[in-house]
């Protein structure tokens, strides 16, 4: 698929993106915002200094193709059907695979703990005052 910039990315410029996704500060980062602009500026950097010329459009454009490739594989995978495969899968599954997982059981985590860290704070207010 030809991408906004028209060139093609090549096998070792996806490793680039996909090492560089793979560090747990561009994931967090990645995680908490929409509006990634300024993220994706950073990942052009990067690529900048292993000699891969793509701006922030390509990098983002890449990384939700790639993503989106990845969880149409996935949920392939997971109705039992073998005949979807993409070539980064198992890379993209150390990355997706469990953070969909830890997001999953973190959520869960921080709904059930809120409310008790609330009536803390609320109580150690009162018998501040």
């Amino acid at each position: 698929v030809a991408n906004e910039g028209g060139k093609h990315w090549t096998v070792n410029e996806v490793r680039a993106l996909i090492r560089i996704w793979s560090d747990k500060n561009i994931q967090q980062q990645l995680e908490g915002t929409v509006r990634n602009k300024r993220i994706f500026e950073q990942v052009a950097a990067r690529l900048q200094k292993f000699g891969i010329d793509r701006d922030w459009k390509q990098c983002r454009t890449k990384y939700k193709n790639l993503k989106h490739e990845y969880k149409s594989v996935k949920s392939a995978q997971d109705s039992g059907s073998t005949s979807k495969s993409m070539k980064f899968f198992n890379e993209l599954d150390a990355i997706l695979g469990h953070c969909t997982m830890e997001q999953a059981s973190k959520s869960d985590n921080d709904e059930s703990e809120r409310p008790s860290e609330w009536t803390e704070a609320k109580s150690g207010k009162d018998s501040i005052g």
